[in-house]
């Protein structure tokens, strides 16, 4: 073993320590009671996130030192870096969210429902969530108690486990894609200075006599309805409403195929 390997191990093992807040994975050093807490680092990233219109790239280990009080080198006593620090703030947002439990009868459909809700709430509260990967999440108790009531929304359907974690996995990186697509929606406009229906509204008439209808008949057609109804070349929430019912439709063609 390379002592790079060594060295990952390490910062592999105080990141894990620190997610579950084990013993020893506190502030490194001697000297008197620290006036801060992990706890407290966390929720300030959190809140520099939250608050910065550029989200994670505004969470630097001098800002949140700085919305502390205390000085960067101190802050690398409580947590060894901005990945770590990224790691213990998704972690956290997922603990925060609310998991109420469903009663026995309620329809599976109404409980996947729920959770794609949830995940949508999520982003509205924490918009730089949906820009982080998912390929790699950290492995704490916000992110396992999240996964565990999330399971709970399919079990009993007759799926096995494989299926549960590709239908939770396929439901999950659909919310996340549309949630992308509202923040870029809100994002462009903010860059404008023009909301989507004066955008709509300043180029529809242009559009309306230079587009050739003979050449592009199902594009004018389809194109004009979906811009009259939504006031925008794009609209967010139906394609989240429509987009959901398709998911459930297609879990719903999977369980009847896995049902006897």
């Amino acid at each position: 073993m390379t002592a790079m390997d060594t060295d990952r191990e390490t910062d592999a093992g105080r990141a894990l320590r620190l997610l579950w807040r084990e013993p020893g994975s506190g502030p490194v050093g001697r000297g008197p009671r620290p006036a801060r807490s992990v706890e407290g680092v966390i929720r300030a990233a959190i809140a520099v996130a939250d608050a910065d219109p550029a989200g994670l790239d505004a969470v630097t280990m001098r800002r949140v030192a700085q919305e502390l009080g205390v000085t960067p080198m101190t802050l690398y006593t409580y947590i060894p870096g901005k990945a770590v620090l990224l790691d213990l703030m998704l972690d956290t947002v997922y603990q925060d969210m609310p998991r109420p439990p469903w009663p026995p009868d309620t329809p599976w459909r109404d409980r996947v429902t729920a959770v794609a809700d949830a995940n949508r709430d999520l982003f509205e509260r924490h918009p730089w969530v949906a820009r982080l990967p998912t390929s790699r999440p950290p492995l704490g108790p916000g992110v396992i108690a999240k996964y565990e009531h999330e399971l709970r929304a399919l079990d009993g359907l007759g799926l096995d486990d494989l299926d549960m974690d590709a239908a939770l996995t396929h439901l999950l990186a659909f919310v996340q894609s549309t949630a992308r697509a509202a923040l870029d929606q809100r994002a462009t406009e903010a860059g404008s200075a023009l909301t989507d229906q004066q955008w709509w509204d300043a180029h529809a008439p242009v559009l309306a006599k230079i587009h050739d209808p003979e050449r592009f008949p199902l594009a004018g057609r389809v194109g004009t309805a979906a811009g009259q109804a939504y006031r925008s070349a794009n609209a967010p929430d139906h394609g989240y409403a429509f987009g959901l019912a398709r998911v459930l439709d297609g879990l719903a063609a999977l369980i009847d195929r896995r049902t006897p």
